[in-house]
């Protein structure tokens, strides 16, 4: 049977000392994160801001707690309140998204501000029903800011999560297909008090110690108890569905230079990939069809130097775009020049980063500095 265990934690005396013990550790051992209120400060009446949750919440889907980070500190002085975001401007917003990623959450980041404003005077419902009638919000992200900023008794189950869980309980049957199995687990787990110390407990013991590789069981709080350990193979937990092989699309991407150190840009349409994010012109390449990939592709007519091709991987495909360079006078009504100076600030996604600096290699380099 997959989810065959040699050991019974489902009792309640076993959950609440796995769970006693957990939140033991994080109360010592907690990562220090700008979003977070600490156990000892949360002793002392601090609660969490649940507008600061919620972005946290929002940008580290499929993105590291590093490279939030900044990102979440840069938002926050942008727009200090959820209301701040809810009035600016969506390209602003875009803008300071550049380089995240999954540019889709972006969108509803603004779409949700914006519900929150307009419908909820500013405050976040304190349920997981309520969140998840918010734009963007999906069960997990419900579950999250239900648990760490509202203290609701909500299970949150992230990869991290996926992973303590799978080994804890030896779940050998392969993912996305045991997660029912896991959440189970991680409701019985999930204690009344300090619902949301927990989630943050078991995100950190899977981000610091019970690491996908070389897991450093000799300092878990709860090896005493985990079957994967017990069976000397905590490492090959948990078990994933074999990937399919990415395909590969093609298409051109074309970098005009105006006399007066201008680059030609123009904004993509609000839907699918990189919805209302900034580029310069490419071809129709998508995730299932390949654009053109010559000069003869490009939107209007100029002498057009190859100068190679850049490759970028999204989550469903990998793209390889043949990058051409031309320098013409500022007569296309395609979009709009910007100075190379100020590229920086634009809602550039990374893979036209990529592009300009195929072409101009040095496009950047105020911004890196």
């Amino acid at each position: 049977m997959p989810y065959l265990t040699t050991r019974d934690f489902s009792s309640d005396v076993s959950a609440t000392s796995t769970t006693q013990a957990l939140l033991a550790w994080y109360d010592k051992h907690h990562r220090e994160l700008p979003w977070r209120v600490s156990p000892k400060a949360a002793a002392q009446g601090k609660r969490p801001e649940p507008y600061h949750i919620w972005l946290s919440e929002v940008m580290l889907q499929q993105t590291t707690v590093t490279a939030v980070k900044s990102y979440f500190t840069k938002f926050l002085d942008l727009w200090p309140r959820i209301e701040d975001l809810a009035t600016a401007p969506t390209e602003d917003v875009m803008a300071a998204w550049a380089g995240l990623g999954y540019y889709a959450r972006a969108r509803n980041l603004k779409k949700c501000a914006e519900a929150v404003a307009a419908h909820h005077g500013g405050s976040f419902p304190d349920t997981e029903e309520g969140l998840r009638s918010l734009p963007g919000i999906g069960d997990y992200t419900s579950a999250a800011v239900a648990a760490i900023a509202f203290n609701r008794q909500a299970a949150v189950m992230d990869g991290n999560v996926e992973r303590v869980i799978s080994r804890l309980f030896a779940i050998d049957a392969p993912l996305p297909g045991s997660k029912p199995f896991m959440k189970q687990r991680v409701v019985e787990l999930t204690p009344v008090d300090r619902p949301g110390d927990f989630a943050q407990a078991m995100m950190d013991l899977g981000a610091t110690i019970c690491t996908p590789k070389r897991p450093a069981c000799a300092l878990c709080p709860i090896n005493d108890r985990c079957l994967a350990l017990a069976e000397h193979d905590p490492e090959r937990l948990p078990v994933k569905a074999a990937k399919k092989e990415k395909p590969v699309r093609f298409g051109a991407a074309f970098v005009a230079v105006s006399p007066e150190g201008e680059v030609l840009l123009r904004r993509r349409i609000d839907s699918g990939l990189l919805g209302g994010m900034t580029e310069v012109p490419t071809t129709g390449w998508t995730a299932r069809q390949d654009g053109g990939q010559t000069a003869e592709h490009a939107p209007f007519t100029a002498e057009w130097e190859s100068c190679g091709a850049v490759t970028h991987v999204f989550t469903h495909f990998e793209l390889r775009l043949s990058v051409f360079r031309a320098a013409v006078t500022r007569d296309s009504d395609t979009g709009w020049w910007e100075p190379v100076t100020n590229l920086h600030a634009q809602a550039l996604p990374t893979v036209m980063k990529k592009v300009i600096t195929q072409a101009i290699p040095l496009a950047f380099r105020k911004h890196a500095s």
